[in-house]
């Protein structure tokens, strides 16, 4: 009898009837879009249905991407569950995007603003609680990755040398966000420059050969016992329904939160770089949180890894991609100042845990320094817009702004320069995964006529 309650589809179920209340909600107000919280529905239950769906799905999404190991490259599998789990934050970035084509400078700003934030929330809060995690939870169950030093905060993870790919196309894509800004919008150029990276990136990775499937357990397990037709559908299956959810649901989630937290004098523009971006980024969180649990640490921060990649390609790269089609002609999208210097912090911060990575390692401390160094900028910051009036307040914080990106840059090349012999590792590594990839192609045999 126990064993039976412990089967994988028991488990599969249980996860799919939490995404229910979410769809009877979605098909009752008439889809997507016509969720409003605080209008047609209360705000606190837009965020219990929604939050319930996003966590159903970001564990369905989990399964389909280990299940999918068995077919694809783990790298593109991870793609995949990535670009899936931070589609939220695309939609509702294209959304301002959209708005600031048709004329609202303040829903240009806004793009930008919740760009930004979503990107450091990935680090500051991604990366660095997830290193923590993984380091604590190897003090009560064994984790290959997690090595044990002696010293204060002196545990680290180790990860897989296969990421060095990812880690050198998201340093590309770090040096071309620092020029962005110089140009006084997301323009054309840098659309093709981010998005043609990201291309890349897929078309090395997909060249890539089948890996040796980990031993799974659970859920991924028992579907990689199907036959191959059922197992690819059950994948699909998984990315195509857990993507939907997420899509549909993390809108009028964040839109609850944003309404709650409206409710005890939070400012507008600092929930949607803060509050907003924290709720669509939940889904990933959720996901890589669930690997770790599994002793999966390095496909969870491959997972961080794809999703800041992509982030800092596509979605920065879409913005002008979305604004033009609004405004019915090719253009940039503009942002002022202030959004300029959000966009060279962001930068830095990227900067700085590249550095971290380049030897394929991120000790407590380097976790516990990222931590620190976004929650003291984000809170510095909150307390100078509710203290201070305009324009003393915008003042202020971009004087933060400035201070925090010179730190994350003067830690990162201090840690870049003390790291050289690791930098060129790495290089050497990325370059011959890609020399790899161009030699897999070119020994495809011929078809004959």
């Amino acid at each position: 009898m126990s064993s039976r309650l412990r089967h994988p589809l028991i488990a599969v179920a249980a996860t799919l009837l939490l995404t229910v209340p979410w769809i009877g909600t979605f098909v009752s107000y008439g889809g997507y879009g016509t969720v409003h919280p605080g209008k047609n529905i209360a705000s606190w239950m837009a965020v219990l249905v929604g939050g319930a769906a996003i966590l159903g799905a970001a564990f369905l999404l989990a399964w389909a991407a280990e299940t999918a190991e068995k077919d694809v490259p783990r790298a593109f599998a991870i793609a995949v569950l990535a670009v899936l789990a931070v589609a939220p934050e695309y939609a509702v970035d294209a959304l301002y995007a959209w708005q600031a084509g048709g004329g609202s400078s303040e829903a240009a700003n806004l793009a930008v603003a919740n760009m930004t934030g979503a990107n450091r929330i990935l680090i500051g809060l991604g990366w660095s609680g997830i290193a923590l995690f993984s380091i604590y939870r190897a003090k009560q169950a064994s984790d290959s990755a997690v090595e044990h030093r002696s010293g204060t905060l002196a545990d680290v993870i180790t990860l897989d040398r296969g990421i060095s790919l990812e880690i050198v196309f998201l340093l590309a894509a770090t040096m071309v966000a620092f020029l962005v800004p110089l140009s006084g919008g997301i323009g054309p150029l840098d659309s093709v420059v981010l998005v043609g990276l990201y291309l890349l990136y897929l078309l090395v990775i997909v060249r890539g050969g089948i890996d040796e499937t980990e031993q799974h357990v659970g859920v991924p397990a028992y579907f990689q016992q199907y036959r191959k037709i059922p197992r690819v559908l059950v994948v699909l299956f998984g990315f195509a329904f857990s993507g939907a959810i997420i899509f549909t649901a993390v809108h009028p989630f964040a839109e609850g939160l944003e309404h709650v937290g409206l409710q005890y004098g939070v400012p507008k523009f600092f929930m949607i770089q803060w509050l907003a971006p924290l709720a669509s980024e939940s889904p990933e969180l959720i996901v890589v949180a669930y690997l770790v649990n599994k002793a999966r640490t390095t496909a969870g921060f491959n997972a961080l890894i794809s999703s800041k990649l992509n982030q800092w390609t596509l979605l920065i790269g879409t913005l002008a991609v979305v604004y033009s089609i609004s405004a019915g002609q090719v253009g940039t999208l503009p942002f002022d100042s202030k959004q300029a210097a959000e966009i060279w912090i962001t930068a830095a911060q990227s900067f700085f845990a590249i550095a971290i990575l380049t030897n394929f390692e991120i000790s407590t401390r380097e976790a516990v320094a990222l931590l620190g160094l976004f929650v003291t900028q984000v809170v510095a910051e909150f307390y100078v817009v509710q203290v201070y009036a305009e324009p003393t307040a915008t003042g202020l914080s971009m004087t933060i702004l400035y201070a925090y990106t010179a730190v994350y840059v003067v830690l990162g090349v201090g840690l870049l320069l003390r790291r050289r012999e690791s930098v060129q590792e790495l290089l050497e590594r990325t370059a011959s995964t890609a020399r790899e990839a161009i030699a897999t192609e070119s020994s495809q045999p011929e078809h004959a006529d």
